[in-house]
């Protein structure tokens, strides 16, 4: 019989994707094609949704292919697909591990349907007013790629420059070191928070916060409740051992009264691995028993960049700090309206609606510019990334995030178009500037500007070179204000653009004049 593979076979699918997206969000190295993570993030079923709803595309429809899977078979999704899931199935491999008995122990559990569809109304009411909130919160891909994000990853970036270090002392240069990323404490209190959720619930109880908290796992729990085959008992060959359901991490196989409430059963197949008489089959919806339990019916390419060409120049910003000697004190600070979404983003509002805070694009970002935000967007834009100046700037020639992103909150934008994207405006403070305060040659925010919106002209009232701007070229990239040494305010920094506008491009140098040489010399 095929029955007891299904496990098998589950178990080595999960493990394929869970290593797939785990590795996208720990390279630090940026050593994947992001070709890739378009056929990998197009099977998670909120990015999916979001995205086909922007932009209507074979890749986008993934979540079309996981409903009629569910269709057929159940909630396949939630055991083989969803990280979030399988990394419950990984906390209860490692309590197997360290428990005392070596299964684990379920028994029957009645659906939580107060909680199940609570949730599900609040989902569907907040959707309907604009809002992601609800799903930025819950999304079980989105809450897997912070807790990566927030607590793997820097471990990772640390022992990557420890040995770094070692190498090093070997003469051996290979591997390279990696900027840090910046610690937030919101979003690492919450990834903290929800990772102890999951590990709590998953220990106590399997599959539970999958059945009552997960909007995902309680949506596909409606498609599931008609799913043409589904899991039964036979009770031809069936002997009520019960063992089926000691193992039912989902709770949801009454053993005693040999009925299944398929809406909770997460496909994971335990079921038929333990079953010791075959007394588990599909049966299509015609055969099958129906449950006693009723449910209400409630209808992101190249991914290798250049890094050489970033730490290049991250190491040349750093040089040009360390020239300045900034001793006097400012004391207008920065306020800046609004927070800036980035390039590819085309406003505000368009990120708020289609990002789930994932945090994929944290990850991808080669110079830490993009950092979840707090409040910066609202209650309802909570950990959306935002561009932090203080922490990078945008790379010039950089359009991974847009590569990345699953739900195309961020579109993909070609290098040329990304170039003279505006996503904010330049402005300068004087009274913070050291041109001013301190009388000297400065000149960070020009010598790094890469469309020359700021240069370097004599100001009379100084007799210095002093900044100017040309806020039309300006593309709101953050390299001036990721530079300025000024302390403990910057002096000049980027005010958002709420809807993102076009820059001009910048102006071409002439090349000087070149002069014919003789063939022979001049003396």
């Amino acid at each position: 019989m095929i029955y007891p593979k299904l496990k098998r076979i589950r178990v080595l699918t999960a493990l394929f994707f869970f290593i797939l997206l785990s590795a996208l969000f720990l390279d630090i190295h940026g050593i994947f094609n992001t070709q890739y993570s378009d056929y990998v993030l197009s099977l998670q079923f909120i990015p999916s949704i979001i995205n086909f709803v922007s932009i209507p595309s074979i890749l986008a429809a993934g979540f079309i292919v996981i409903l009629i899977l569910t269709v057929f078979y159940g909630r396949v999704y939630c055991s083989f697909l969803c990280p979030l899931g399988i990394l419950m199935d990984s906390i209860l491999f490692i309590k197997r591990k360290f428990a005392k008995k070596k299964r684990d122990i379920f028994d029957y559990q009645k659906p939580q349907n107060i909680w199940r569809y609570s949730v599900l109304a609040i989902t569907v009411i907040s959707l309907f007013a604009g809002s992601l909130i609800v799903i930025l919160l819950l999304d079980p891909y989105s809450n897997f790629g912070r807790i990566i994000t927030q607590i793997f990853r820097p471990p990772l970036e640390f022992a990557n420059n420890i040995l770094v270090y070692v190498l090093e002392i070997f003469d051996y240069y290979e591997i390279k070191p990696v900027d840090y990323s910046l610690w937030q404490p919101f979003a690492f209190s919450f990834s903290v928070m929800i990772l102890a959720i999951v590990v709590f619930l998953t220990i106590i109880s399997g599959r539970l916060f999958c059945n009552t908290l997960c909007p995902v796992g309680i949506t596909l729990g409606l498609f599931s409740k008609f799913s043409l085959f589904k899991i039964n008992v036979d009770e031809l060959t069936c002997t009520g051992c019960g063992l089926c359901e000691k193992v039912c991490k989902a709770q949801c196989i009454d053993s005693s009264e040999k009925q299944i409430d398929f809406d909770r059963c997460v496909a994971c197949y335990n079921c038929f691995d333990s079953c010791p008489t075959i007394g588990l089959v599909f049966r299509t919806a015609k055969k099958q028993i129906k449950s006693p339990i009723e449910i209400v019916d409630i209808p992101k390419r190249n991914f290798i960049i250049a890094l050489g060409a970033f730490f290049l120049s991250n190491s040349l910003i750093v040089k040009a700090q360390e020239k300045i000697n900034v001793y006097v004190k400012n004391k207008i600070p920065v306020y800046r309206v609004k927070p800036i979404s980035p390039p590819g983003s085309i406003s505000i509002a368009n990120m708020i609606e289609k990002c789930t805070a994932c945090q994929m694009c944290v990850s991808a970002c080669p110079t830490k510019v993009l950092q979840p935000s707090f409040l910066d967007y609202g209650l309802t834009g909570m950990m959306v990334p935002k561009m932090d100046n203080v922490s990078g700037f945008c790379n010039y020639d950089c359009t991974i995030c847009g590569e990345v992103c699953p739900t195309d909150a961020i579109l993909p934008t070609k290098i040329e178009e990304k170039k003279l994207i505006q996503i904010g405006k330049v402005i300068l403070i004087k009274d913070n500037c050291v041109v001013y305060t301190q009388k000297t040659d400065c000149g960070a925010c020009a010598e790094h500007c890469p469309t020359k919106s700021v240069r370097m002209e004599i100001d009379d009232d100084v007799k210095l070179r002093a900044p100017f701007i040309t806020q039309e070229l300006c593309i709101g990239c953050g390299a001036c204000e990721y530079i300025c040494p000024t302390i403990p305010y910057k002096s000049i920094y980027v005010e958002s653009n709420q809807i993102h506008l076009a820059a001009k491009p910048p102006e071409k140098i002439e090349a000087k004049p070149s002069f014919e040489v003789e063939d022979d010399f001049p003396f």
